[in-house]
């Protein structure tokens, strides 16, 4: 999916993908991806070993022993999920560290475990689906980035994601879900997930695809997940009213959705 031209124009600069996630990507496209080459890829790099290993072993996977290696995580969560913890340790290390953005990076790891897992639950492509749950929100990182003295406000004074898009078209003239599509095609991300990440502000104010989005899949799992995270009491309308959009069964939808928060909840429980 292109991304609007006069993104080009504008002075926001959009970091490279560091050369650890690129060799990820190649491997992780092959059709008989190889464990071994990614294990041995991610160890290469001491500092992302280190932050992939602190993050399987916090409270968001619950894990009942501590997990030392890069393969034994892949053991015990498989390799697509240790590839996207690897991918969000760098997308994280592509900015600088800022408390104001702790909440997004924070909502990113939960997002995209959820719909990762959805999509494999659902036979929608899960590595397209854990990488748009992680790159969601990276479009505040890139504003962020460009404007530490202003935006920090913007995102205290936006009361909703839609809000905040509004006060980004009037202050740079281009809002952070465009710029995190941007971001998405410039590092190779799947196209269905750099639709998902377009459209996503679009659908939380108005649940109905626009015509201009295909591979709706991982769109529909994005919206799901985010009734989870911040509506749970809507789950069910909102499954109803997405799902048929995306030639998604309805019930099994759900389910899955149900099956991942009680995952999520479980994990948590045993990390306390």
């Amino acid at each position: 999916m292109p991304v609007d031209p006069h993104l080009r124009s504008l002075d926001i600069e959009i970091p490279t993908q560091p050369d650890v996630l690129v060799k990820l990507s190649l491997l992780m496209a092959d059709e008989d991806i190889d464990l071994q080459a990614v294990c041995s890829l991610v160890e290469t790099d001491m500092a992302m070993a280190a932050a992939v290993l602190k993050a399987v072993n916090s409270s968001m996977y619950g894990l009942r022993g501590r997990v030392q290696t890069v393969h034994q995580a892949m053991t015990y969560l498989g390799m697509r999920e240790v590839a996207a913890i690897t991918f969000e340790m760098g997308l994280r290390a592509a900015f600088p560290p800022a408390a104001e953005l702790g909440p997004v990076w924070d909502r990113a790891s939960k997002r995209g475990l959820l719909m990762g897992r959805m999509g494999q639950m659902l036979s929608v492509d899960p590595w397209a689906a854990h990488s748009a749950g992680l790159f969601e929100e990276c479009g505040k990182a890139v504003l962020y980035r460009h404007a530490p003295g202003h935006y920090p406000a913007m995102l205290r004074a936006a009361s909703s994601d839609m809000e905040l898009v509004q006060l980004e078209h009037t202050a740079f003239g281009v809002s952070h879900d465009a710029l995190g599509a941007a971001l998405c095609e410039s590092w190779g991300v799947a196209p269905a997930a750099v639709a998902s990440v377009r459209y996503h502000v679009q659908l939380q104010y108005d649940p109905h695809m626009p015509e201009a989005m295909q591979r709706r899949g991982v769109g529909a799992i994005s919206l799901v997940a985010w009734t989870l995270m911040n509506n749970p009491s809507k789950l069910d309308e909102t499954v109803m009213l997405i799902a048929p959009q995306a030639q998604l069964d309805e019930t099994l939808m759900l389910r899955a959705a149900r099956r991942v928060e009680e995952q999520l909840e479980q994990a948590e429980s045993r990390g306390r």
